[in-house]
């Protein structure tokens, strides 16, 4: 159990550190899909994604999140369950440029293609054999990096590229995430196309993906019955 505990802290503790010399290789950018700007202060929301706590009133608690030791929830579809640990989960991290992630597998579990818009990813397995790859972008040709990760093995996704991570043994998998951002945004590609609200008219999709009409309507309908 001491083992079990200390892999844990060191894998968290290699995680934030990375993500924070991440966070550092980039200019200051948006941490919201979009901001429309106000005339009167008054009117405003948020401030880059969230208001700041005068420092006098801050404790302990708003730095501490408790529970990454915990295996989740992995009976759904995907076989997958990510626990994001964030600036909305752990007030302390807001203008810090960092968040991980806990994710957890269950045999050939997917965790499926997605982006995060606003993070470099990087990866490490703590149990468990993943496949993992991701996409370039067009201008580089589309070109795909895969490899499979054991135990102890580190893989970088980097920002905005759409990767993903499938568990291929007969075993459950855990891997933990560092992201250069309080809070990276995730965009799961198949959700986001065929389960976008309202929905995306099956023409341009039909159009888009060269398939006959009837099956992008099963794909939305999946989706939707997924959502409501």
């Amino acid at each position: 159990m001491q083992i079990m505990k200390a892999k844990y802290l060191v894998t968290a503790v290699a995680l934030l550190a990375l993500a924070c010399s991440l966070a550092s290789a980039y200019d200051p950018s948006p941490l919201q899909d979009f901001c429309v700007a106000v005339k009167d202060p008054a009117s405003a929301l948020f401030v880059n994604g969230k208001f700041c706590k005068d420092p006098k009133l801050a404790s302990a608690k708003d730095f501490f999140f408790s529970g990454l030791n915990v295996p989740r929830d992995t009976s759904n579809p995907l076989g997958s369950n990510v626990t994001a640990v964030n600036v909305d989960n752990l007030a302390g991290l807001n203008t810090l440029g960092i968040s991980l992630a806990r994710i957890d597998f269950a045999p050939y579990g997917l965790n499926p293609p997605h982006t995060h818009p606003r993070a470099t990813e990087f990866l490490i397995v703590l149990e468990g054999t993943l496949y993992v790859g991701f996409v370039t972008s067009n201008g580089d040709g589309n070109r795909l990096f895969t490899k499979m990760l054991y135990p102890g093995d580190v893989f970088v996704f980097p920002i905005g590229l759409i990767h993903f991570q499938l568990n291929v043994g007969k075993t459950n998998a855990v891997a933990f995430a560092g992201l250069s951002s309080q809070n990276p945004g995730v965009i799961t590609i198949a959700k986001a196309v065929f389960g976008s609200d309202p929905k995306i008219n099956p023409d341009v999709l039909t159009k888009a993906f060269q398939v006959d009409k009837n099956l992008v309507k099963y794909l939305q309908k999946q989706f939707w019955s997924d959502n409501n």
